[in-house]
């Protein structure tokens, strides 16, 4: 019991300190968030139709989510590597499953604000609408799609943290990994729009697919972390 309270110590701890740099540094809001609306922008110019931005709207969600995220995931770890306070956690004897998942989490809350804010601008500049049931399952396929790419963020920026050319590294490992995510999202979002005439239900299956993605790499993450860190 003590060994479960002191991980949990340990989880969140972690994930105050993550949130607590990013709140003091307002990076996310400062220049994430304003990139992410950027990305979002530069589609509507390209694509200049809005049938066809109605239609692409949920893919070009998750694509500025994962394009964000890369930036999110090498600035965590380079503050670590900066300070060496993940060093500092391991020598220590620091339980770095414990130490994974506080980092998950925190880029989960990171990730789900900006998820929000682009859904928002989605509905803005693409005319996107929505039924009750629709947002609803939007919500959900944000929640569990975040669960899945933090712990993969996670993983695969411990990772590359150690590695010479870190910068070009890590989109090279998370992209083709974040891949299904990216689908899985990308269609349970097209449910939830209505995009192409496509049913709300018709998104569900694709929610439970990125649910068991989302376990397979909290339990991956949660093993490996610590090995992967300490090569």
């Amino acid at each position: 019991m003590s060994s479960v309270k002191s991980r949990r110590t340990i989880v969140v701890a972690v994930a105050r300190k993550d949130l607590s740099i990013e709140w003091n540094s307002r990076i996310l809001t400062n220049q994430v968030a304003p990139f992410a609306a950027i990305v979002m922008v530069m589609f509507a110019f390209a694509l200049d139709n809005e049938g066809i931005l109605q239609r692409v709207a949920p893919g070009l969600m998750w694509l500025a989510t994962l394009f964000s995220m890369l930036i999110v995931v090498q600035r965590s770890f380079t503050v670590e590597s900066a300070d060496g306070a993940l060093d500092a956690l391991r020598v220590a004897g620091v339980d770095t499953g414990a130490i994974f998942v506080g980092k998950s989490l925190a880029l989960m809350v990171q990730l789900f604000v900006l998820e929000v804010l682009l859904l928002a601008t989605a509905v803005v500049l693409y005319g996107v609408e929505m039924t009750a049931v629709g947002l609803l399952e939007a919500f959900v396929t944000m929640v569990v799609a975040t669960a899945g790419l933090g712990c993969v963020g996670t993983l695969y920026g411990g990772l590359a943290a150690g590695a010479k050319g870190r910068e070009t590294l890590l989109p090279l490992l998370l992209l083709p990994v974040v891949a299904p995510v990216l689908i899985g999202a990308t269609r349970a979002t097209e449910a939830a729009f209505g995009s192409g005439g496509t049913a709300v239900s018709e998104g569900w299956p694709w929610i439970g697919l990125l649910a068991v993605f989302a376990v397979i790499f909290a339990v991956a993450g949660t093993v490996a972390f610590g090995p992967l860190v300490d090569e």
